[in-house]
């Protein structure tokens, strides 16, 4: 498998997924704004010239989400799933979602706003609003945290989509010391072997 891959983007995701599991792959690597990533050879790659894209023999395919789901299952084995037959199953879906349906995009609006924006081009009406909404979005996740260590249970997949999108949430907010269940989280997250190789990948 091939790893169309930058950093600190969501394609740690993708890293991290596959050091979680073992399985071997190979990293096409590129930095944000690369404009490598405008060329269109890459745009036969991703449509929309970002990243991750997988590749594995004649599949190609991009979105994490969709990646995570497709690696789970045909190499996953069971691994980093609920058995479908338990109520756990049910936060597992719930929670593999919510990365993307709710936490990344204010996530995306403060990134907009506060760093790839020059300043004078800045609305502070956004920024108020996605911070807001954000805070929310953690508060949901802190307390379905309460009483357990991940998600669904066990550490899952939900785990690496939103675990993800809390860190990199988390770093946007700053501090989260109101929401103790979340940041316990975090830190359990960020001690994982594989999060921490997936984060050091150039």
């Amino acid at each position: 498998m091939k790893i169309y891959y930058a950093p600190n983007t969501r394609a740690v995701r993708i890293v991290w997924l596959c050091e979680e599991l073992g399985l071997d792959y190979a990293l096409e690597p590129f930095t944000l704004g690369d404009p490598r990533m405008r060329a269109p050879e890459y745009l036969q790659v991703h449509p929309l010239g970002r990243v991750p894209v997988l590749e594995d023999g004649d599949i190609r395919i991009f979105e994490s989400g969709a990646i995570v789901e497709y690696v789970l299952a045909r190499y996953g084995n069971g691994r980093l799933v609920p058995d479908t037959s338990t109520p756990a199953f049910a936060d597992y879906l719930q929670w593999l979602h919510f990365a993307e349906g709710m936490l990344m995009p204010p996530v995306n609006t403060l990134v907009v706003e506060t760093i790839i924006l020059p300043e004078e081009k800045r609305n502070q009406v956004n920024v108020d609003r996605a911070t807001k909404l954000l805070a929310r979005m953690l508060g949901v996740v802190d307390k379905a945290l309460d009483g357990r260590d991940y998600l669904a249970g066990d550490f899952s997949a939900a785990d690496i989509m939103t675990g993800h999108a809390g860190i990199v949430a988390s770093r946007l907010v700053g501090d989260i010391a109101d929401k103790p269940g979340l940041a316990a989280y975090i830190d359990r997250l960020q001690a994982r072997p594989a999060l921490q190789k997936a984060f050091a990948t150039k």
